[in-house]
């Protein structure tokens, strides 16, 4: 088989479900007290997407492949730094089988020529972080346009999704998460599309502003739980804040 194959292979999808979903996501949803926000704008989507997100711990691609419907997530491929995760074997075998991921370069979508377009004309979706490495500060730095121009030159949607609580819950340079179950939220968007004629960096700034205004959404329910913590009240089913509350 070859190795672009192995994307798309249903035995590398079936192992992969297996890892993600009975190893992984049981192991992150334990350590961290996950809310997903926006799943139902994830209804009716179908083949490739590209879903993007702001970057800041080592919990993102785990939360997002894991907040994901399973039918959604099986064939999602993600970007991960070539000179970090592909640097030995046993951590780019890791990355393979937990996060179906591909090499790239810390400044765009190089790291194997090609191979984004070509997973995409595949039917595989993408996970990608267009910031280009985790924000050293927890706050959402410039987005590059590599993501957005993927989603014009194929004609694929964009998911945005917003990340809360990641960089608290395993800051940069941890190894583990904190210990406490610190929440966490992760926030997705309606699909976006290019409009007609739009050039990528006009679209990756559209992008960028969607991102932030779902990290505000995830801040105001944090707040919202935060201040009926402190006031001594259980807080409010899912359904009554606008939430689903992912267990």
């Amino acid at each position: 088989m070859s190795s672009r194959r192995r994307f798309s292979s249903p035995v590398h999808a079936s192992a992969r479900f297996l890892a993600q979903r009975g190893v992984l996501k049981p192991l992150i949803w334990r350590l961290a007290a996950v809310t997903v926000l926006g799943r139902e704008n994830l209804r009716g989507l179908s083949g490739p997407f590209v879903m993007v997100s702001n970057h800041s711990s080592h919990l993102d691609a785990p939360l997002l492949i894991g907040a994901l419907p399973a039918p959604l997530a099986r064939y999602v491929a993600a970007g991960a730094a070539a000179d970090y995760f592909f640097d030995v074997w046993w951590r780019k075998g890791l990355t393979s089988l937990f996060f179906n991921a591909f090499p790239v370069d810390r400044t765009g979508l190089r790291g194997k020529r090609g191979m984004a377009t070509n997973l995409l004309d595949d039917g595989v979706p993408l996970l990608l972080f267009p910031e280009g490495t985790r924000s050293r500060t927890g706050e959402i730095g410039n987005f590059k346009p590599g993501a957005a121009a993927l989603c014009i030159s194929r004609a694929v949607p964009c998911v945005p999704v917003g990340l809360v609580g990641a960089a608290e819950a395993m800051p940069r340079g941890a190894g583990w998460p904190v210990p406490g179950r610190p929440p966490v939220y992760v926030a997705f968007g309606e699909p976006m599309r290019p409009e007609d004629g739009e050039k990528a960096t006009v679209f990756s700034e559209r992008i960028a502003k969607e991102v932030r205004g779902l990290i505000d959404q995830g801040t105001t329910h944090r707040e919202e739980q935060q201040r009926a913590s402190a006031a001594g009240r259980r807080a409010l089913p899912p359904n009554e804040l606008g939430r689903e509350h992912d267990r």
